[in-house]
Parts: structure tokens; C-alpha cells; sequence
């Protein structure tokens, strides 16, 4: 039997099971104070509508109605997690304020599922505390004079050389090209357009489209897909890390630390999975929000002539 066959004879079970989860959760939330919501379907709750595409110069869509309906402060239920969601630019100044005190930051489980328990963007206190540090150290001053800049400079005129005169770019595109290219670089030192690294970037992208889906681990789903592609993304580093041991061990290769694995292996006592979790963690985090922000600043650009000339002075 198939897993598509077995999951359509587990449906109606599994609808049932639903429903009563539902009304037990419902039944809860009417002890409680919370603010005016609507927590949707059971279990997906409204992330599906929370997912749908928006210009990044608006809310979207799914915020402006709640909003106007609900007010700036509302519950829902996103990821399989009951939320409360905050547009309210006084809260959310006192909520980031007080991170770690009356605050604590995390993901919903199904994201976590995904990113692993040793994910930097997962743990929470001293454990947290502890991966942050190691990644700071790696981006050292010095190591950011001498290596990191001159790579930055490397990668942007890869980019530019690749574009043909006249011709039409998505810029979103190519800020994570750029992006996925030097962090693959400084993590594990990728040479950009290998096959290796065209097959790593493939298996990324296909993460983090789970990464932001409905949390639903069934055949065919963008969830499923992106727990296999985490799979082979981890096997990998995990192989470039025992060949960098065996060679260090053989005598045959000094570990070095131009790279983040290297430096990790070289000064740090953290367990395989723990290392394998930092990586793609780390991997995950300066692509994502890098190439949103170039993007966006590109966007921007075309309204500020100004900046766009001192820019081409520079």
C-alpha cells in the first residue's frame, strides 16, 4: 500500500480526531482573557490565508482584515499554534524590550521541526547564548577585514558579470543567488556554479518552501518535502565534516578555519548534531533575511535619485 493509499484510509479518522482537538481547545480558550480573534480550521487554523503571497510594501491581505475587523491586537491560530498576533507598535517595542525577561523568543514546533532542536533561531537561554557566541567569534573584526569583505566584493561582480547588457533581472532572484553563493562560501567554502553546490542550492530551496507551508507531514506536501530535503542538506555537511576529521587525523590535511565548519571543529566542543543543526541554521538565517533586505533596497532605490547617484560615484 502506498503512502497516499494509506493516508486516504486514515482521512475520515483523522478529521474526527480534529474536531474533537478543536472543541477541546475552544472549550479552554473561553476561561481564558483573550483579545477577539478567529482560530479557524482545526489544526491549520488560518495559516493558509496568513501564507497567501503580498507586495512586500503592504501588510497583506490576510492583516488589513483582521485588523479592521478585530482591532491591531488578535488570536488566532497559525502553524498548529494558537497566536496572538500583534500590530500594535507600542506592544511590540515592550515585547522585544523585555526578550528574555518577561518574553521568551521561539519558533511554533513544526518550524522547529524543520530547522532541528539545535537550531540556533530555536534555543532559547544559555544554550542559545552559547551558538550565538560561537558565531560571533567567527565574525571576528579581523576575520571580516580579511576574508568576509573581499568575498562580499567577489560574489557582487560574479553576479553582475552574469547579466547581459539590456537586459531584465529579478533582483529577488539575484540577491539569493548572491546570498546562498557567499554564505555557502564562508560555511563550508562552496565555490558558486559547482555541481555540488548547484545540487546543495536545489535541496535548500525546496527546504524552505516547507520551511513557510502549512505544517501538514503528508505525502506530496511542501512540509514533507522540505523534512527530505533537510535529510539530504544534513548528510552532506555531515560528510564534509568526517572527510575534514579523516584528513586532519590521517596528518594528510591541517583543519583550518577560514570557514565556519572548520572554525567549528577547530574551537569548539559542540556534539555532531549540534553542529550539523548550527550550520543549516546559519545557512538558513543570512540567506533569508540578506537577500530581503538587498531586494527591498533595490526596490527603494528607483524612488531616491539622490542615492542612486552617489551610489554610482562610489
Amino acid at each position: 500500500m502506498s503512502d497516499l493509499e494509506f493516508f486516504l484510509v486514515l482521512l475520515p479518522s483523522i478529521l474526527s480526531l480534529l474536531v474533537v482537538f478543536n472543541l477541546i481547545i475552544k472549550r479552554k480558550q473561553n476561561t481564558l482573557n483573550l483579545p477577539p480573534g478567529n482560530m479557524g480550521l482545526p489544526f491549520l487554523g488560518e495559516t493558509i490565508g496568513y501564507l497567501k503571497p503580498y507586495s512586500a510594501t503592504s501588510i497583506g491581505e490576510f492583516m488589513e482584515q483582521h485588523i479592521s475587523r478585530y482591532g491591531k491586537i488578535y488570536k488566532s491560530n497559525l502553524f498548529g499554534e494558537p497566536t496572538i498576533v500583534s500590530a500594535d507598535g507600542g506592544l511590540n517595542k515592550f515585547i522585544l524590550q523585555n526578550e528574555g525577561r518577561l518574553f521568551e523568543c521561539s519558533y511554533p514546533r513544526s518550524i522547529g521541526g524543520i530547522l532541528g532542536k539545535w537550531s540556533m533561531l530555536v534555543l532559547v537561554g544559555d544554550m542559545h547564548r552559547d551558538m550565538r557566541i560561537i558565531s560571533l567569534n567567527f565574525l571576528s573584526n579581523a576575520r571580516l577585514r580579511t576574508h568576509l569583505l573581499p568575498e562580499v566584493e567577489k560574489h557582487t561582480l560574479l553576479v553582475l558579470s552574469s547579466w547581459k547588457e539590456n537586459s531584465i533581472i529579478c533582483s529577488q532572484d539575484e540577491a539569493k543567488k548572491f546570498t546562498f553563493n557567499l554564505m555557502a562560501k564562508h560555511i563550508m567554502s562552496l565555490d558558486p556554479g559547482k555541481p555540488e553546490t548547484e545540487r546543495l542550492k536545489k535541496e535548500y530551496i525546496t527546504f524552505m518552501k516547507g520551511v513557510v507551508s502549512a505544517p501538514l507531514n503528508l505525502p506530496g506536501t511542501a512540509y514533507r518535502k522540505a523534512l527530505q530535503s533537510r535529510s539530504i542538506i544534513l548528510k552532506y555537511i555531515e560528510r564534509k565534516m568526517e572527510e575534514r576529521i579523516q584528513k586532519m587525523r590521517e596528518g594528510s590535511e591541517k583543519l583550518e578555519d577560514n570557514d565556519l565548519l572548520g572554525w567549528v571543529l577547530k574551537h569548539s566542543d559542540l556534539y555532531k548534531e549540534q553542529i550539523l543543526d548550527l550550520v543549516l541554521s546559519l545557512l538558513f538565517a543570512g540567506h533569508e533575511t540578506s537577500s530581503v533586505s538587498i531586494a527591498l533596497a533595490i526596490y527603494f532605490l528607483q524612488a531616491c535619485p539622490t542615492a542612486v547617484q552617489q551610489l554610482r560615484e562610489e
